[in-house]
């Protein structure tokens, strides 16, 4: 389909006699959440290194945009249109947001034969870029170490897309979050989705997973369980199966739907 950004077909992946992924199939269209499920030590942090470039597949095909591709390195995957924002945010807390959100990318301007960074360009942008996904910062120079566990995923989030991400991977990104904070990440994958970019929600959240997603697949022991549409499965089907339940293939007659 024209609308498939990333399509994973068959993908295995050993380290030595290990099996970490053994035959996995997955994709993400553009304008969607898909969610990746799974218990811990089911393959997902496997599944994510594989997808953004960190791992080479043993076997199978990874295509981005119906283009085979074989990622060297994360920077390619990023070059490519694919971010991923890990748990640990890759952030420093001591540091204003502005430069957090450019780091390594700052906007520069000549003055006289030098350049130098032009703070007025990112901190205006930084601003803007958080406002878009309903933060409204006191101040670019606010360091992000005192912004709440949410307020730093937005940060993740928006600089992924303001650097023209297409398919945005959130590893765990509502794990170590209050209430009103996964609220708040919730919505901003919402805005995420909305503006067109494919997003591979990955968590082992059933709820979290039900609030924003519109496909959900099931990872477990390093292979893929089925698919199912939103509307066609239950959080509690959902979470039977990552307790290592039925096959996704077993429920279509209760479903009432093709899974």
């Amino acid at each position: 389909m024209s609308d498939v950004l990333v399509h994973m077909e068959n993908i295995t992946k050993h380290f030595g006699p290990v099996i970490a992924l053994n035959g996995v199939s997955f994709d993400v269209k553009a304008g969607e959440c898909h969610c990746l499920l799974g218990d811990n030590g089911a393959g997902k942090s496997t599944f994510i290194k594989t997808m953004s470039g960190v791992h080479k597949p043993t076997s199978g095909e990874i295509l981005f945009e119906g283009q085979r591709m074989s990622f060297g390195s994360p920077r390619d995957a990023m070059e490519a249109g694919i971010a991923t924002v890990y748990q640990d945010l890759a952030m420093i807390p001591l540091m204003s947001v502005t430069r957090n959100f450019w780091m390594g990318r700052e906007p520069r301007r000549r003055v006289g034969p030098l350049k130098v960074i032009d703070f007025d360009l990112a901190n205006r942008t930084t601003m803007d870029e958080m406002a878009r996904m309903g933060i409204n910062l006191r101040s670019p120079d606010q360091a992000v170490g005192t912004l709440s566990g949410g307020e730093r995923q937005t940060v993740a989030i928006a600089r992924a897309v303001y650097f023209g991400a297409k398919v945005l991977i959130l590893d765990e990104p509502t794990s170590a979050l209050g209430v009103r904070q996964t609220a708040n990440v919730l919505a901003t994958v919402d805005r995420v989705r909305k503006s067109g970019i494919g997003v591979v929600f990955i968590t082992h959240n059933v709820r979290h997973a039900m609030a924003v997603g519109d496909r959900f697949t099931v990872l477990n022991r390093g292979q893929t369980l089925g698919t199912a549409d939103r509307g066609h499965i239950t959080a509690e089907d959902l979470q039977d199966l990552m307790a290592g339940g039925q096959e996704m293939a077993a429920l279509e007659g209760s479903l009432g739907g093709t899974v």
